[in-house]
């Protein structure tokens, strides 16, 4: 009887790990080197990205969004597919300067996101290059 109890709960246990990982993998890496392979720039400057820290203080929706049939901006909802970001923030897909390779978007999104933050008196990210682009980063 004993035996049996302890099978049991050994496989509890283990189901509820596997479980546990696998919803932190559906949530992504915790940390992210972006680059851009689609328009980079004529010297390429990875950049860090501690996507877990993100992640304790917004929702995916705040950063991450999709495409509709028709071409335009879809917000994001729980459990949609992220794509690559590059696959409509490139210098083919007719979008406005800002936002028309994954360079510009990502600084409009993560430079502006900081600076709000800055701005309101909170706690935020880093707005010069060097905080985001490392020397050791590929």
């Amino acid at each position: 009887m004993k035996k049996i109890c302890s099978i049991l709960i050994l496989t509890l246990l283990s189901t509820l790990a596997l479980t546990a990982v696998s919803l932190a993998e559906e949530k992504g890496p915790a940390e992210i080197v972006l680059k851009s392979t689609v328009d980079p720039a004529a010297k390429a400057k990875p950049a860090f990205f501690p996507h877990a820290v993100h992640q304790g203080s917004l929702k995916c929706a705040d950063c991450h969004h999709g495409k509709s049939d028709d071409g335009k901006q879809a917000p994001y909802a729980e459990g949609m597919k992220i794509g690559k970001c590059e696959s409509c923030h490139n210098k083919t897909a007719g979008m406005t300067k800002k936002l028309e390779t994954f360079k510009n978007a990502s600084h409009e999104l993560c430079k502006g996101c900081h600076k709000k933050l800055t701005t309101e008196g909170k706690k935020a990210g880093p707005t010069k290059c060097n905080g985001c682009h490392k020397k050791d980063l590929k």
